[in-house]
């Protein structure tokens, strides 16, 4: 009988090797700091915390746990991936080093995130002007989506408490520029919470939204061509008066809770008045429907708010809640927007389930947990996890199309950063050469080349 010899070929490991680069694909994201100039824009932002002396500079030390966390890396330690391949991203810090910097930072406060933060705007409104028809704004109006996320701790971190799911951790709540559904979305705010901050917290949003309207180019810092768009969370009177006291300024189409109140009008609405709701090409979607109310239900709200109201048939075995009327599921949204019929806001506010794939990516990009102990100190991460979530946002903005650019940080890691070249020197320059055999090797190349060809930052 012969003798099975597995279904894997056999080889034989050595450690001697030389000229091979591993995460080689990474350069894609090495020459998207170049050519975005956030190199320069955070090393300047951070030059106030360079000792005379130092060797490694702050801005390529906070850009090389940025690189770490896009590449996958969850802990100060990971930079050790980047520190093994020199040839690629250059001098790395060693982990004392890391951790000191991130302490300093961490010690300065305000100051430190504010230097980080507008390093970042300034990069963003270069990005979304080089990116042209690819960028967020390419259709007249910027989207930005605010929700709460849920990070589990397991040990005792400053700040961590018991969160409303019976978990223990902590309740950052982020925003996020929704890309449509031709790409992704980029991090315009982190707001580091205890575990136990509400979901509804009025100061909250507020905050997140200053945040992020001035993580967004100047002119979308005020007019209506910027829509603020939140869950039932952001459904309270204070947070829907301070944006009506910017009504001329920003639009915004906020979740609402089913009040009684709501649930009665619902009960008293005409049913000539109710429209079919509609999916994108204006398709008609079987089984719901929409309807806008007024009259009482609107008392103590903002002036100029509208109430949009949908009913639907719930899926095979949902369980219906108290407020759902006539075996129909109700859920109800709040707009300033009055230059389109009621089914497409509502597509346009159902569009906010975006946000969930934001924070599902964010969660693969080093927000699973929050690694350190101090909150001064993970709020720094946060800001490395925002640096993280630009790059692999901006990359694909500039160098990729088609369905590729759609692709989420797991399968842009498998499929391009993990490839391996052959690294080689020829009349004093250094080259990768990546393997002919890797499905995805022209995809690494052209859009290397995408990005070659984009203009230097001046």
């Amino acid at each position: 009988m012969k003798k099975s010899s597995g279904s894997y070929p056999r080889v034989r490991v050595e450690g001697n090797g030389r000229g091979v680069v591993s995460q080689a694909g990474a350069t894609l994201l090495v020459e998207t700091v170049r050519k975005t100039g956030l190199d320069q824009a955070i090393s300047t932002a951070l030059a106030p915390w360079r000792k005379p002396r130092a060797v490694h500079d702050p801005g390529k030390i906070l850009l090389d746990m940025a690189l770490t966390v896009a590449l996958g890396g969850d802990c100060l330690a990971d930079v050790g991936m980047l520190r093994a391949e020199p040839a690629v991203f250059g001098a790395v810090g060693s982990d004392p080093t890391v951790s000191r910097l991130i302490d300093t930072l961490a010690s300065a406060g305000p100051k430190a995130l504010t230097a980080i933060r507008t390093a970042r705007a300034h990069v963003r409104e270069r990005v979304w002007t080089v990116a042209g028809p690819a960028a967020p704004d390419a259709g007249g109006q910027v989207i930005v989506d605010i929700d709460g996320v849920l990070v589990l701790a397991h040990s005792e971190k400053q700040d961590a408490a018991a969160t409303w799911k019976k978990t223990f951790g902590h309740h950052p709540l982020m925003g996020f520029v929704d890309h449509g559904s031709g790409g992704s979305g980029e991090p315009v705010a982190a707001l580091l919470r205890p575990g136990n901050a509400g979901s509804n917290t009025a100061a909250d949003h507020i905050e997140a939204a200053q945040l992020a309207l001035a993580q967004l180019p100047k002119k979308y810092r005020r007019g209506r061509q910027t829509l603020m768009r939140t869950d039932s969370g952001g459904g309270t009177h204070t947070f829907l008066a301070w944006l009506a006291k910017r009504g001329r300024w920003l639009s915004y189409s906020v979740g609402m809770t089913i009040t009684d109140a709501i649930h009665h009008a619902v009960l008293h609405v005409p049913v000539s008045a109710w429209t079919a709701a509609v999916e994108p090409g204006n398709e008609i979607r079987d089984g719901a429907w929409v309807a806008e109310l007024d009259g009482d239900v609107l008392r103590g709200w903002p002036k100029g708010m509208r109430l949009i109201v949908r009913k639907e048939r719930p899926h095979p075995g949902a369980q219906l809640r108290f407020t759902d009327a006539d075996g129909l599921r109700l859920t109800a949204f709040a707009t300033n927007t009055t230059s389109a019929p009621i089914a497409e806001l509502e597509l346009r506010h159902r569009q906010r389930a975006r946000a969930e794939d934001r924070i599902r990516n964010a969660r693969a990009t080093g927000l699973r947990n929050l690694p350190l102990h101090d909150a001064a100190q993970n709020r720094i991460w946060l800001e490395i996890v925002q640096l993280a979530l630009d790059l692999l946002a901006w990359m694909p903005m500039l160098a990729l199309t088609g369905k590729v650019r759609r692709w989420e940080p797991r399968r842009l890691r498998l499929r391009l950063f993990s490839a391996a070249a052959q690294l080689v020197t020829t009349a004093r320059r250094r080259h990768l050469r990546f393997a002919r055999h890797w499905p995805w090797t022209d995809i690494i190349t052209d859009a290397l080349a995408r990005l070659e060809a984009l203009p230097n930052p001046g």
